[in-house]
């Protein structure tokens, strides 16, 4: 809004500028406000070009910003989802979850089908199949974190000194049945701090199905039995994000 009144702005003023050339000043001295009005170009088309290109730099900028907060996020994910798996709960201790991964270890499980003899009665024996669940050995939760920064999952890239919020609760999926739910998230004015601050008011209010929306990078959900986070599915290709 402030590029296009100065804009108008300046046309007005070039308007009257050349009107008050025209009328009254001396054909000697018209080079003058000639030079003037050229610097004033000049000024208006490096603004203009600031205008554009100011939101598209901005655009790559919190990709970069994100893409390690939202990896960071997908780790916190994945260490719930394995912490569920082994006690049918999530945590929002924070070191727990961080010595679950190094210490613990889940049940490796093979599933079979078996046929028994069934008396139905009346002399009356039919074959009935029924699956059975055995534990084949243990493999340790580890296993899944190669590679990944899992001692640093909590902080926040970038924002120095913050940590993602970590939360857990429990909702009625269907009528008599509790489920327990959990939500990691952090500000997304704390990740773009420092800059345009009018773009980071619109990105703020986002609501585009292929922009982070709202004013949190999250995962999981308090209200709603979910683990995926709010981040578009491009965040999702290996390498994409990283080079933009």
């Amino acid at each position: 809004m402030s590029l296009l009144l100065m804009i108008i702005g300046a046309v007005l003023v070039a308007v009257l500028l050349a009107f008050a050339i025209v009328k009254y000043l001396p054909l000697n001295l018209r080079w003058i406000p000639s030079i003037i009005l050229l610097a004033v170009a000049v000024f208006l088309g490096f603004k203009i070009y600031g205008g554009i290109m100011e939101p598209i730099q901005f655009n790559k900028d919190k990709v970069k910003k994100y893409a390690p907060v939202v990896e960071n996020l997908k780790i916190i994910r994945d260490a719930e989802i394995k912490f569920y798996e082994k006690y049918g709960r999530y945590t929002n201790n924070k070191e727990l979850l961080i010595a679950f991964i190094e210490q613990a270890k889940l049940a490796i499980t093979e599933t079979r089908t078996i046929v028994e003899k069934e008396n139905r009665g009346g002399g009356i024996i039919v074959d009935v199949e029924r699956r059975v669940t055995d534990t084949i050995g243990y493999e340790p939760v580890l296993k899944y974190f190669e590679g990944r920064d899992y001692k640093n999952m909590f902080k926040v890239p970038g924002v120095e000194g913050v940590e993602f919020e970590l939360e857990v609760a429990k909702v009625e999926k269907v009528q008599g049945l509790i489920v327990p739910t959990f939500m990691a998230r952090t500000s997304k004015k704390g990740i773009l701090a420092g800059m345009n601050e009018s773009l980071v008011k619109q990105e703020l209010e986002a609501i585009e199905t292929d922009q982070i929306k709202g004013e949190y990078v999250s995962v999981g959900s308090l209200d709603e039995v979910t683990t995926g986070g709010n981040w578009p599915p491009s965040y999702d290709k290996p390498g994409e994000k990283k080079q933009e």
